[in-house]
């Protein structure tokens, strides 16, 4: 079992990790400190436009720790727990500071009267499973074991309100509405990501000494439904996230996972720009090509890695964010924002590129055995991989 490593130091704020050529330590720390300026009083880290969601916030407190600024990310996890709902999600898009408007039962009557008729009450699956990716991240690299005991509830709720949308076959249900009616359909990076979730959620159980078993049989159903049942989701390979997310999160991997990247690089990959955010747009954005440099990282391409990691820096703003995107056709940023979610995902990439803290290498270490996931169907399914194609994704437009 991967385990906090006594031999990684835990950083102070004067370090962090630095890319040789591409991004110094002093860089990456503006990039965090970025990160650290929009965060709210309460802890929040939201959107440009101010809306919090919990699985971009997971990543923002992620970075914030690698940056070593401990107190920052510290205070994201405490608004975690402040703002869970009592069925264990988070809302999917909610204003900073405003702990009242996560009650069970609030109505769009209700945000009318606080002036947020636009907010979206629905509660998403992977945006709940993703604290367990940051909580066992944040023991990685501080060997809080205190930490990790007063976060423990928050996961263990958050994992119990994923699994309830998780079908007989494996893939989980995307969200649910407002009312707590579940949605009819999975969505492939979803699941992917809430694979990465199920595995970190399992290690930090097992080191707690509170082993939950029906959680690795969760995660070995999703493995396979993500690797061999693309019936199973709905259709959205516009976005570049669908093709990548099963290799970042972990159910793709070996040489599944090098084929399939393979099979879709024209398709979403610009030379010398980066990652398109939809296949059909003249549009990179540097958190999709961020996280397919530690996808690629992950199944041993570090030099594929290093190059998009390198190209992406045309976002760079000299402060230390990041636009979100580039319209390349008319040579404009698009939209025109900097966003808290794209700094992160720039430093969480360069953290497992240098191998610089105890949790880089986290989204390598939570990927499937293919030997594992590729197995015949259990009677859940009743499937044959030898009647499937070799990665089983569903094929790129």
């Amino acid at each position: 079992m991967l385990q906090p490593d006594g031999s990684q130091r835990y950083r102070a704020a004067a370090w962090a990790p630095e890319v040789a050529g591409i991004l110094t330590a002093d860089q990456v720390i503006s990039t965090g400190r970025a990160i650290a300026a929009v965060q709210q009083p309460d802890g929040a880290i939201g959107w440009p436009d101010g809306h919090v969601d919990a699985w971009n916030h997971v990543e923002c407190a992620m970075a914030l720790s690698v940056c070593g600024l401990r107190d920052s990310g510290r205070r994201a996890y405490e608004w975690l727990r402040a703002n869970q709902r009592p069925d264990g999600s988070w809302r999917k898009q909610m204003p900073a500071g405003r702990a009242d408007l996560t009650t069970p039962d609030l109505t769009t009557a209700d945000l009318a009267t606080a002036g947020l008729a636009t907010a979206d009450l629905t509660t998403e699956s992977n945006h709940a499973a993703y604290c367990a990716v940051g909580v066992w991240h944040e023991l990685l690299l501080s060997r809080d074991e205190g930490f990790a005991q007063r976060m423990w509830p928050t996961v263990k709720a958050a994992i119990d309100f994923v699994l309830g949308l998780q079908t007989s076959r494996g893939e989980i249900i995307w969200r649910r509405a407002a009312d707590g009616t579940p949605e009819s359909y999975a969505l492939l990076a979803g699941s992917s990501s809430m694979y990465s979730s199920l595995r970190c959620a399992i290690m930090l159980a097992e080191y707690l000494a509170d082993p939950q078993p029906d959680w690795e049989l969760a995660a070995d159903l999703l493995a396979h439904a993500v690797a061999m049942h693309p019936e199973a989701f709905a259709d959205k390979s516009r976005f570049s996230m669908d093709w990548y997310y099963p290799v970042l999160g972990g159910p793709v991997r070996g040489q599944a996972a090098r084929d399939h990247l393979d099979k879709g690089w024209d398709t979403y990959v610009v030379p010398g720009l980066g990652v398109r955010c939809v296949h059909d747009e003249p549009w990179v954005t540097a958190a999709e090509t961020a996280e397919l440099a530690i996808a690629l990282e992950a199944i041993g391409d570090a030099s594929g890695a290093l190059d998009l990691l390198d190209q992406i820096q045309l976002l760079r703003n000299p402060g230390g964010a990041y636009w979100t995107g580039w319209q390349y056709a008319n040579q404009r940023h698009y939209p025109d924002e900097q966003s808290s979610y794209t700094a992160a995902a720039i430093v969480l990439a360069a953290d497992a590129l240098c191998g610089a803290t105890g949790g880089s290498s986290l989204f390598r270490d939570v990927g499937a055995d293919p030997s594992a996931v590729l197995r015949a169907g259990d009677a859940a399914c009743g499937c044959d991989p030898r009647d499937s194609a070799a990665d089983g994704i569903p094929d790129l437009v």
